[in-house]
C-alpha cells in the first residue's frame, strides 16, 4: 500500500475518533475527508460516518445501540490507524450507497468535472428505472 494511503487512513482514523467523542461533528469530518480517494476502506468509512449521523436520534434514545455504534466506529478507526484494510464484508456493505452519497471531490476544475459527470450519470440511471 502506498504511503499516501497510510497517511490518509491515519488521518481518517483520527476524524472517526473525534466524531465518536464529540470533538467534531460528522459534517466537519466529511468536509475534512481526503478528496477523490480511491481507497475502498476510506470510501466505506466515509459512508459509515454518514450512517452514524443518520442514526443520531436512535443513539440518543437507545443506550445499547449507541454503545454498539460507538464500538463500530472505534473498530473502523483502530483498523485504519494500523494502516490495514477494512474487512471485505464492511466494504461490500456500503457499496450500495456509493451513488447516493458520493465522496467529495477536490475543489478544482478536475474535481468539478468528476462531480458533474457523476451527477449526470446518476440522473441518467434514475430516468432509466
Amino acid at each position: 500500500m502506498p504511503n499516501e494511503n497510510i497517511k490518509d487512513r491515519r488521518f481518517v482514523a483520527n476524524l472517526l475518533r473525534k466524531v465518536r467523542i464529540g470533538e467534531c461533528c460528522v459534517r466537519e469530518a466529511l468536509m475534512a475527508y481526503p478528496k477523490d480517494t480511491t481507497d475502498e476502506s476510506l470510501i466505506a468509512a466515509y459512508h459509515a460516518l454518514i450512517h452514524y449521523e443518520a442514526d443520531e436520534d436512535i443513539r440518543f434514545r437507545d443506550a445499547l445501540y449507541k454503545e454498539e455504534q460507538d464500538d463500530y466506529i472505534e473498530f473502523l478507526a483502530y483498523t485504519l490507524d494500523k494502516g490495514e484494510d477494512l474487512p471485505e464484508n464492511i466494504i461490500n456493505n456500503y457499496k450500495k450507497f456509493y451513488d447516493s452519497a458520493p465522496i467529495l471531490h477536490k475543489n478544482n476544475f478536475q474535481g468539478f468535472l468528476k462531480g458533474f459527470w457523476k451527477s449526470l450519470n446518476i440522473g441518467f440511471k434514475r430516468r432509466k428505472e
